[in-house]
C-alpha cells in the first residue's frame, strides 16, 4: 500500500501509536482489543509555566552601545545583552487525555502472538482502523464535525469505559472532577482538569452511545454490558472553569459513525489526494508493515510510504495551527521543548513542502500563526530593538509572540532574520495561488522592511550597512562568542525583506528607501576555505560541525544563491555544505542538507542525507519521526519535511523559473510524482526514467519560464548545454515537455 500503513500488532508505546486530525483535534490510536485506548489532544492544550504574561525587556537604551562594542572587536559584548534573565520556556503542550475501553473479557496477554489482527490507518481518509477475531475498532477526527468518533464492534461486548488524564508526567496538583450520566441510549461523560495555580483549565466531553446491552455508572466512568457496538464522540473546550456541560454534550453530533465518516471523508480526501508519488520496482515491498519496511530502508516502498505518510501528518495537524515540534500530538505531559513552534529551521523545515505539495491547509494555518502574532512581534522590535516593524520569537507556544529566550549561549533574542523567515511560506503560498500577495501579506512584508530601516543605522570600515548585533542559529564562530556582525542568514533576510516590500509595495513612501538600504548591505563573504562564510565579518572563524545551516538561507529557500544566476556564489555555497558536519545527528539537519543539495543540484548528498534519515532508525512504527537517531525524542521534523526535499530533488520553481530533475538520487531512476504546484502559477505532472523525462504543465495564468534541467537531460531539439528559449505559457493551454539524455 502507498496510501496508508498497517501493523500486525496493537501500538504498545504511545510513539507507535497511530494517528488522526483535523488541525485542531488530534487522536492517538494504540488498537489494543484488550483495552482500546485513544490519546486525545488537541492545539490549543498549553500549561501554564509563568510565562504566558512575559514580555521582551526594554533592552533598546543599551543597543548602541552594544554595537559600538562589537564593531570595535569586543567578541563578548553580547553575552551580558539580556543574559542573565532566568530562562523560561513557553507554556509546554500536553496531551488532554485518554479513552479507555478495557474489556471484561477476552485475553489480557500481548497482541503481537494473535493471530489474524491488524492494525491499519488510511492516509485517504483519516480513519485507523484495527480488527482482531469478532472485535472491530475505527476512529477518526472529524473535519466536518470537528470531533474525535471512535466505533468498537464486539459481539456481547463488556467492557469498562473512562476518560484518564493521568498519561506520563502529568502535574501532581492538577484539579481534576470527572462526570458520568447515564442515557437511554448510553452515557454522557465529562472530564475537567484545572491546572496548578491557576483558574485556566479544558474540558473534555464525550457522548457514549451503546447498541444492546447495558450501561452503568462504575468507579470514575461507566460498565458496558452485552453490547453489540459502542460509539464514541469526544470534543475538548480549552478555559472556562464551570462549562455548562449539558450545552457541551448537546453540541455533539448524534448520527451513527458511518454517517460520519462519510460527512468527513470528502474535504480530507481533496486535500490528501491532489499530489501523488509512486516509484518503479517499489511494488514488490509495498505491502509490507511499516515496521516491516523500516528495517529495508533502502526499498523503493518506504521513501513512497514515508512521503505519502509525511503529507498525511503534515496536513492532519494543520489547522488552527501549523504543526508544532510534535506536530498535533504527544503522549506525555512533559514535551522536549516545551512541544513549541521552534521558528528558527523546525517550523519552516516542517511546512517547506505545502505550496509545491499543494497542501494550502497548511500555509493557511501558518497564516494564521503569522498574522494573530504580528502586534507581539512588533513589542520585540520595539522594545529590544528601538525600532518599528517586527521580530520574530525564535519558540512560541501558539499563543504568545513575545520574545522570552534570553541567554548567554543561544541569545536567540538577538536573532532578527526570524520574520523574513516565517513570512517565506507565504510569499511561496502567494506565487503558487494568485501570483501576489494579499492586503494582510503585504502588510506583513512592509513591517519586516520598516525594522530593518530602524535598524540597519551602522556601517562598518568600508561603508557598507553592517547588521550588528547578528546571531546565526544556532551556531558560533570557533574564535568568538554566539552575538556578532554580520550573519549571513541575517544579511540574507534584511536584504530579501527590503526588496520583497519594495517590489510588492511600490507606493509606500519608503520603497526607494529600502531599494537604497539593500544595495548597501554587505556582500556574502567566501572564506580561505572556498566556502560561503557563515559570517561575513573579517577575523571570525567558522564552526563546521553543526546541525544548523542558517547561513544557507540564501541558497534555500530563498533561491538568491542559484548555480545559474550566481555560479560563483553557488559554487562556494557548495563547499560550505561538503564541510558542514552533523553534529549531534539532528534529523532536521538531514532533510535541510537535502533541500539546499537539491538546489545545488547535488543529487549524491540529497541521496546521503536520506539516507541517514531513512538508515537511523528515526520513524516509529506509526511513521511519525524522531529528533535523534534510535527514535529519541519524539518529533515531526522529519516525518513533515521529507516530502519537501523528495520534491526538490525532481521539480524547483520560482516565478521565473522551472528546474526539472535537478538532484534525483541514483537509487530512484525512474518513477511519477503527479500535481505538484509551481510558483509560476501551473500544475505539473512528471514522470521520469533513465531514457528521459515527461513533464505536462497545466498554467492557471499567463508565465514566462526560463527552463532548466538536471545533468544528463536535455529539452528534446535543443543543443547539449544551451538553455532552450524561454517557455512562453498561456493560462488554460497545457504544454508537455519531452527530456532526453544528452
Amino acid at each position: 500500500m502507498i496510501d496508508g500503513t498497517w501493523e500486525p500488532r496493537p501500538a504498545t508505546r504511545w510513539e507507535d501509536a497511530f494517528l488522526s486530525g483535523n488541525g485542531r483535534h488530534g487522536a492517538m490510536v494504540y488498537g489494543d482489543p484488550a483495552d482500546d485506548r485513544v490519546i486525545v489532544n488537541h492545539h490549543s492544550l498549553v500549561r501554564p509555566n509563568g510565562s504566558e504574561d512575559l514580555r521582551p525587556p526594554e533592552l533598546a537604551d543599551r543597543l548602541h552601545r552594544l554595537q559600538d562594542a562589537l564593531l570595535s572587536g569586543d567578541t563578548t559584548a553580547a553575552e551580558d545583552f539580556g543574559a542573565g534573565r532566568p530562562l523560561v520556556w513557553v507554556q509546554p503542550f500536553h496531551p488532554a487525555f485518554r479513552t479507555s475501553v478495557r474489556r471484561g473479557r477476552g485475553p489480557r496477554e500481548a497482541v503481537a502472538g494473535y493471530t489474524g489482527y491488524r492494525r491499519q490507518v488510511d492516509f485517504t481518509s483519516g480513519e485507523v482502523t484495527a480488527s482482531y477475531e469478532a472485535w472491530n475498532s475505527g476512529v477518526f477526527v472529524s473535519r466536518a464535525d470537528d470531533v474525535i468518533v471512535q466505533h468498537i464492534t464486539d459481539l456481547g461486548l463488556t467492557a469498562d469505559m473512562v476518560l484518564d488524564h493521568s498519561l506520563p508526567g502529568a502535574p501532581a496538583r492538577l484539579a481534576v472532577g470527572r462526570s458520568a450520566v447515564l442515557t437511554p441510549d448510553g452515557a454522557h461523560l465529562a472530564l475537567r482538569v484545572g491546572y496548578p495555580g491557576s483558574g485556566l483549565g479544558y474540558t473534555g466531553v464525550t457522548v457514549a452511545r451503546v447498541d444492546g446491552g447495558r450501561v452503568s455508572v462504575a468507579g470514575e466512568g461507566i460498565r458496558i454490558e452485552g453490547a453489540r457496538s459502542l460509539t464514541l464522540t469526544t470534543r475538548v473546550v480549552r478555559g472556562a472553569d464551570r462549562p455548562d456541560l449539558g450545552e457541551l454534550w448537546a453540541a455533539l453530533p448524534r448520527e451513527d459513525y458511518a454517517t460520519l465518516l462519510e460527512r468527513h471523508r470528502p474535504p480530507h480526501r481533496t486535500a490528501y489526494g491532489r499530489v501523488s508519488f509512486t516509484l518503479r520496482d517499489a511494488a514488490p515491498e509495498r505491502e509490507l508493515s511499516g515496521s516491516e519496511l523500516l528495517r529495508t530502508p533502502t526499498s523503493p516502498a518506504l521513501l513512497e510510504r514515508l512521503f505519502a505518510a509525511g503529507r498525511y501528518h503534515l496536513l492532519s495537524s494543520s489547522g488552527a495551527l501549523p504543526p508544532r515540534l510534535t506536530g498535533l500530538w504527544t503522549g506525555d505531559w512533559d514535551t522536549a521543548w516545551s512541544g513549541a513552534f521552534t521558528t528558527n529551521a523546525n517550523l519552516n523545515l516542517q511546512v517547506a513542502s505545502a505550496a509545491a505539495a499543494a497542501l494550502p491547509e497548511v500555509t493557511e494555518a501558518h497564516a494564521s500563526l503569522v498574522h494573530g502574532q504580528l502586534s507581539d512581534w512588533q513589542d520585540n522590535a520595539r522594545a529590544i530593538f528601538g525600532a518599528r516593524g517586527i521580530v520574530a520569537p525564535s519558540h512560541t507556544d501558539g499563543v504568545s509572540g513575545h520574545t522570552r529566550h534570553f541567554q548567554r549561549a543561544y541569545p536567540l533574542h538577538l536573532w532578527t532574520a526570524g520574520a523574513d523567515w516565517l513570512l517565506q511560506p507565504l510569499l511561496e503560498h502567494a506565487e503558487v495561488t494568485t501570483g501576489a500577495p494579499d492586503s494582510a501579506l503585504t502588510g506583513a512584508l512592509v513591517e519586516a522592511a520598516l525594522f530593518y530601516e530602524d535598524f540597519l543605522s551602522r556601517e562598518d570600515p568600508d561603508g557598507n550597512l553592517a547588521v550588528v548585533p547578528s546571531y546565526s542559529p544556532e551556531n558560533r564562530p570557533a574564535n568568538a562568542s554566539w552575538g556578532t556582525v554580520n550573519a549571513t542568514m541575517d544579511i540574507a533576510a534584511a536584504h530579501h525583506a527590503l526588496t520583497t516590500a519594495a517590489g510588492h509595495a511600490p507606493g509606500h513612501p519608503s520603497a526607494g528607501l529600502w531599494r537604497s538600504l539593500a544595495a548597501r548591505l554587505p556582500a556574502y563573504l567566501v572564506n580561505e576555505d572556498g566556502a560561503l562564510a557563515e559570517w561575513a565579518w573579517p577575523g571570525l572563524r567558522e564552526t563546521y560541525d553543526h546541525r544548523h545551516l542558517s547561513h544557507l538561507y540564501p541558497v534555500w529557500p530563498l533561491d538568491a544563491i542559484n548555480p545559474y544566476d550566481t555560479p560563483e556564489l553557488a559554487t562556494a555555497a557548495h563547499r560550505a555544505l561538503e564541510l558542514r558536519g552533523s553534529e549531534n545527528d539532528s534529523a532536521h539537519g538531514h532533510l535541510h542538507h537535502a533541500l539546499i543539495a537539491a538546489r545545488l543540484r547535488d543529487p549524491s548528498r540529497v541521496s546521503a542525507a536520506l539516507d541517514a534519515v531513512l538508515g537511523g532508525d528515526f520513524f516509529h512504527d506509526s511513521l511519525m519521526s524522531a529528533h535523534y537517531p534510535s527514535r529519541n525524542v519524539y518529533n515531526a521534523d522529519a516525518a513533515h519535511s521529507l516530502p519537501a526535499a523528495v520534491i526538490e530533488s525532481l521539480v524547483q520553481s520560482s516565478p521565473g523559473r522551472l528546474v526539472l530533475l535537478p538532484a534525483v538520487p541514483v537509487e530512484y531512476p525512474a518513477g511519477e510524482l503527479l500535481g505538484v504546484r509551481t510558483r509560476f502559477g501551473a500544475h505539473l505532472d512528471l514522470r521520469w526514467s533513465l531514457d528521459g523525462a515527461t513533464a505536462v504543465l497545466r498554467p492557471t495564468r499567463d508565465a514566462r519560464v526560463d527552463l532548466r534541467t538536471g545533468d544528463g537531460l536535455a529539452l528534446t531539439g535543443t543543443s547539449a548545454g544551451i538553455p532552450p528559449a524561454p517557455l512562453e505559457l498561456a493560462a488554460g493551454v497545457g504544454r508537455v515537455l519531452t527530456l532526453g539524455p544528452r
